[in-house]
Formats: C-alpha cells, sequence, structure tokens
C-alpha cells in the first residue's frame, strides 16, 4: 500500500468543489490517502465556505483553480454540476495540473474528447473518477468471472434503483442516464468488453430524466440489461449475473462504502475494516434449486486516490484511463439516441 511514502513524495491536491459530491465522496478519500497532501478547496459560495471552515478546518478556501495552482497545487479533483465538468478540466489543463473529473465526465462524447484531447496535448494526466469500479459487489462479480465460477457469462444484470418518489431531480448530475449509467455502463463495459449495440427506454418529469432500462451487445456475446431509477418502489437484484454452469445474484442492496462515508466515516478512521461487508450482505451462487453464500471482496474506494497520486509521480498507471472514459460517453450518447427514436443504435 501507501506507508512508505514521506512527505516528499506527496502529491500536493486540490478539490474543486464542495456541494455534496465534494464534501461526502471526495474530500474523506483525499485526507485518508498518504501520499497525498490535501491542500484546499476551490468555492466562492459563502455557504460551502462555512461548511468547510466547520468540518476541515486545516484546508484552505480558494477563489479559483488558478489560485490553488499558484499555491502549490499539482492535481485537482473536479466534482462540481455536470454540465461545468469539461469546462473546468479544460481550464485546469491549461494550468498544467493533473486532474481526475467525476461523473458524469461530461455532457456527452464531443465535449469528453475535447477534454482528454487538451490533456494529451498538454501533457497532464486525466482520470474519471469511476470509483465503482471497487465496489465490494463488483469485484466479486470481477473475481467470479475470472475464475470461472459461472462458466460462459451470457447475461448481465446490473441496478442503481431507489426509491424516492418526492425527489426533485437535481441538474447537478445531467438526469439518471448520465448520473447512474455512467457508473453502470462503465462496469458493464470494463467486465464484458466493447459494445456494437445500444437499446435504451428512458423516463423523466420535466427535462431530466429519472428512470431509464438500457441493453448493451458487447463483442463477445454477454448482454448487459442495466437500470438506474429513483422511482423505483420494489428496487430488484444489484446483480443477477447468468453463465452457462451457475448465476451469481446479490440482493442486498447497495456496496456498503456510501453509508460509511454518508455517516462521517472514512479510511483513516477505520483502517483494514474499511470496506469490509457483513455476511447477511454476501451474494450467492444458484445452480437451480441450490445455492450457496460467496463472501464479498473488500470494497476499496480508499486506493484511487494513491493510485492517481503514485501515477503523477510516475510509479504506475492512472485508475481509470481517458479511453475507458471515451468509450463509457460513446455508449451513452448512442443510448440516448435510442432513447429518442425508439431503435437500437449499432455502434
Amino acid at each position: 500500500m501507501w506507508h512508505a511514502f514521506g512527505m516528499s513524495d506527496t502529491v500536493r491536491f486540490g478539490l474543486v468543489g464542495f456541494g455534496s459530491g465534494g464534501r461526502i465522496f471526495h474530500a474523506p478519500l483525499l485526507a485518508s490517502a498518504k501520499n497525498v497532501d490535501f491542500v484546499g478547496v476551490v468555492t466562492k459560495s459563502p455557504e460551502r465556505r462555512a461548511e468547510l471552515a466547520a468540518e476541515r478546518p486545516t484546508l484552505t478556501a480558494f477563489d479559483s483553480i488558478a489560485a490553488i495552482a499558484e499555491a502549490g497545487a499539482e492535481a485537482v479533483a473536479i466534482s462540481t454540476p455536470a454540465a461545468t465538468h469539461a469546462d473546468l478540466a479544460r481550464e485546469a489543463i491549461a494550468l498544467g495540473l493533473a486532474v481526475v473529473v467525476d461523473k458524469p465526465f461530461a455532457l456527452d462524447a464531443a465535449d469528453a474528447k475535447s477534454v482528454v484531447d487538451a490533456a494529451a496535448a498538454k501533457g497532464t494526466l486525466l482520470s474519471a473518477y469511476q470509483n465503482r469500479r471497487w465496489d465490494s459487489d463488483l469485484l466479486t462479480v470481477q473475481k467470479l468471472i475470472a475464475d470461472g465460477a459461472l462458466g460462459t457469462i451470457r447475461r448481465f444484470e446490473s441496478r442503481f434503483e431507489r426509491w424516492s418518489p418526492d425527489r426533485k431531480m437535481n441538474p447537478a448530475g445531467g438526469g439518471t442516464l448520465l448520473d447512474f449509467g455512467s457508473h453502470l455502463f462503465d462496469q458493464a463495459i470494463l467486465l464484458h468488453g466493447p459494445v456494437t449495440r445500444v437499446y435504451a427506454e428512458v423516463r423523466g418529469n420535466g427535462e431530466l430524466d429519472d428512470d431509464f432500462f438500457a441493453a448493451l451487445h458487447h463483442v463477445n456475446g454477454v448482454e448487459s440489461h442495466l437500470w438506474g431509477s429513483w422511482r423505483q418502489a420494489a428496487p430488484g437484484p444489484r446483480f443477477r449475473v447468468s453463465g452457462s454452469t451457475a448465476a451469481y445474484v446479490i440482493d442486498n442492496g447497495m456496496d456498503g462504502q456510501e453509508a460509511l462515508l454518508k455517516a462521517g466515516k472514512s479510511p483513516a478512521g477505520l483502517g483494514d475494516r474499511w470496506g469490509v461487508e457483513h455476511e447477511h450482505l454476501w451474494g450467492r451462487i444458484h445452480r437451480g434449486e441450490t445455492s450457496a453464500p460467496v463472501p464479498s471482496e473488500r470494497g476499496r474506494w480508499d486506493t484511487f486516490y494513491p493510485a492517481f497520486a503514485a501515477a503523477v509521480r510516475g510509479e504506475g498507471p492512472v485508475p481509470v484511463e481517458p479511453s475507458d472514459t471515451l468509450r463509457v460517453m460513446a455508449v451513452l450518447d448512442a443510448a440516448r439516441q435510442s432513447a429518442r427514436t425508439g431503435e437500437a443504435i449499432r455502434l
């Protein structure tokens, strides 16, 4: 891990934005990374500055990315409303900073490509914050597939479904397809490879969708069926992965790392207990009428920022390659086109 790093090896890191995403999902993980020197937050909001002073009094508030760069930051994580991601990323890249962009990386594939191209031209590191690649349940699915425990995978079903009927859709996430879909599509492509055909259905109130279904056909023959919703009164299994010899089902809710962060916990405080799922939350392997529990792998969101900081020091790749981000954005674009036309889109 990262215990061998001394202060001279730490990467000076800033956070752009201190809304719920920055405050809950980024700040605790940046502060817990041994090879990160978390120097401050870019926010002009008086409300956010007050929260920063109350929750993290050792951090400095900055008015701009340029100001935090001038103060010595080498890298920034951007956690602001989705519509601002690409512009802020390009601004940080132009200043020579290494950049992590929260999902959705951009609003469409063309804007995402402009950010990736800008980083390549400048020679700066760029990665998307796809923290759910390190969910306990996904890591368990990866292991089962790698071990051949399910045989040949035929269908992959994955859901982010929640029941919040009175929730007003927040434009900060760009709608449920972009918000939840960024994770669901990335996980499916990570597991099963490139996509050749996309079909999607999207529903919503007003301009922002709150419910979607997407079917992805992968080059290797796997069919991924993906659901995202804030209006599902009976959420389905988080995963059902069907293979030629067995199926794996986990239907005990979401990976627990989000709940830990929302409860004020962090990897720094929990140590080796971080990301460990209790036995009653484990999934099961099914073979017809028989089934058996599968111990869940430990969730490891805590490895993202140490890995990115190591990449800044030339000691490994970024956690999520920009090319992976472009692949996911292209499939998200195709899903929107399919939802508009009612037709399957070939890639």
